[in-house]
C-alpha cells in the first residue's frame, strides 16, 4: 500500500505515476501522481511550491487517451517531498473513472465497491 511507516488511512490506496495538474486559482503546478484512494491523493512536491494552504485545490488527473479525472481537494500534510490532499467531494461524473482507475490497482474490488457505496450514502 504505502511506503510511510506512519501511514493510518482507512481507504484502500494505489500507487500510481500518472501526470497532474494542481489548480488554485490562477496558479497551476505539473505534478506526478504518487498514490490515490476515493479519499485522498499523494503528489511529488514542485520545486516551487506557493500555494494557499487553507484554499481548495482543484486536482486534474490525466489518464491518456484525453481523458482527465477531476477531482477537489485540501492540502492536508507536506512531507517528504509529498503533498497530502484530502478529497472532499466526487461528482457522479468522475466517481466511474476513479473507479476504473483505483480497480486496475488494488486486489480486493469488492473492499473497493463497498468503499464506493459507503462514499454515495455519505453524499445522500
Amino acid at each position: 500500500m504505502s511506503d510511510y511507516p506512519n501511514d493510518r488511512r482507512e481507504n484502500l490506496r494505489a500507487g500510481l505515476d500518472l501526470p497532474v495538474e494542481v489548480h488554485q486559482g490562477g496558479s497551476v503546478w505539473k505534478q506526478r501522481l504518487v498514490d490515490l484512494s476515493l479519499a485522498g491523493v499523494a503528489t511529488d512536491q514542485p520545486d516551487v511550491w506557493d500555494a494557499q494552504y487553507n484554499e481548495p485545490f482543484t486536482l486534474m488527473i490525466h489518464l491518456g487517451d484525453g481523458k482527465v479525472l477531476e477531482l477537489h481537494a485540501y492540502l492536508q500534510h507536506v512531507e517528504s517531498g509529498r503533498l497530502g490532499f484530502s478529497v472532499q467531494h466526487v461528482d457522479q461524473a468522475n466517481i466511474e473513472p476513479l473507479r476504473a482507475l483505483l480497480a486496475t490497482r488494488v486486489e480486493d474490488e469488492a473492499a473497493l465497491d463497498a468503499e464506493i457505496e459507503r462514499l454515495r450514502q455519505d453524499e445522500e
